[in-house]
């Protein structure tokens, strides 16, 4: 069947960060894309106004007459930022795993690159790419960073190793209750970590993103007009919440909403403060005082008792856990 620009625009514009008009064109790949980053974080999405011709030729074209395959600069980027944002979401909500960081991280940032690189009517060697993450992965192992060079790795592969995906034939209206489902479930399996993590473990998704935020920013330690450039831009979105509500988007208010976000405790917080006998309401002050009379008490040094050094072990781990939820944010 012949597809219509029109109706390509017309989708586009209802809901062209889900992916509707690539559905249309039968790009399900550039769909689950648009999906899960949303139009290519709105950057993509805006771009299609003009790529939009391109892509209903692209899909009434005889698949047999095509040009030599090639990666742009705009394909390569989106393949190393994807990369970086799965590899983000997996240190989200999949770090508890074992061997995260040498097989579940770069396994994730390669989907995200081997998403990117068979977007349309071409793909790269998955084997390949995965390969890559694989090797680069030990080197950075355990750093905050490290989807950055892996997804590096994995876009440079990617790109070494394009090629044209063989012709599929046209596909019918019956197919349609089928891709939807084979694209919502592949939704669903990049979503349900993340929604778990955020929904069970509020308090160490945001220190999490903050980390990863102050790291960005202490990159650019040397050139500090740039890291300020850089961190008024990462805090727009609460500036802009902030314009709305009629708020305050200086340090005490960003405290305060700090506050609110993480008034909940989570699973090991809960069990840190029955550990320092504290009830919910403590105080930093409290923690500490606490903290100290149980580590005086049970200090192996001073107390005989065979379990006097596991007892101090777990009284540590707990001032450690609850030190970190109160410390303050390192935006300033």
């Amino acid at each position: 069947m012949v597809k219509r620009l029109i109706v390509a625009y017309a989708l586009w514009a209802v809901g062209g960060p889900l992916g509707l008009h690539h559905l249309y064109l039968g790009r399900d790949r550039h769909a689950l894309l648009w999906m899960l980053t949303l139009g290519g974080f709105g950057f993509g999405w805006v771009r299609e106004i003009i790529r939009m011709p391109a892509y209903v030729a692209e899909a009434n074209q005889d698949a047999t007459n095509m040009a030599p395959p090639s990666v742009g600069p705009v394909r390569f980027a989106g393949q190393v930022c994807v990369g970086i944002y799965f590899g983000t979401v997996a240190l989200i909500g999949l770090n508890s795993l074992s061997f995260f960081y040498l097989i579940v991280l770069p396994l994730c940032v390669g989907a995200g690159v081997h998403l990117v690189s068979s977007v349309g009517q071409q793909t790269s060697d998955l084997q390949k790419t995965l390969t890559a993450c694989l090797i680069t992965s030990p080197i950075f192992y355990g750093s905050t960073l490290s989807p950055l060079p892996i997804s590096l790795a994995a876009s440079v592969t990617a790109t070494q190793h394009c090629r044209y995906k063989p012709p599929q034939k046209p596909r019918s209206k019956q197919e349609l209750g089928p891709r939807l489902f084979v694209l919502g479930l592949s939704w669903l399996a990049f979503s349900a970590p993340l929604g778990y993590c955020i929904f069970h473990n509020t308090t160490a998704t945001l220190y999490y993103l903050s980390d990863c935020l102050a790291a960005l920013l202490d990159i650019f330690w040397f050139l500090p007009w740039l890291r300020s450039v850089l961190e008024y831009i990462l805090l727009m979105p609460y500036r802009i919440l902030c314009f709305f509500t009629g708020g305050s988007y200086y340090e005490e208010a960003w405290k305060k909403v700090l506050e609110i976000l993480l008034r909940e405790y989570t699973e090991r917080e809960k069990e840190a403060l029955q550990v320092l006998s504290l009830e919910v309401e403590a105080s930093l002050e409290d923690i500490t005082r606490s903290y100290r009379e149980l580590a005086k008490t049970w200090h192996p040094d001073h107390n005989p008792s065979k379990n006097a050094e596991e007892m101090f072990m777990k009284i540590q781990e707990a001032y450690e856990v609850l030190l970190r939820r109160h410390r303050p944010h390192r935006f300033k």
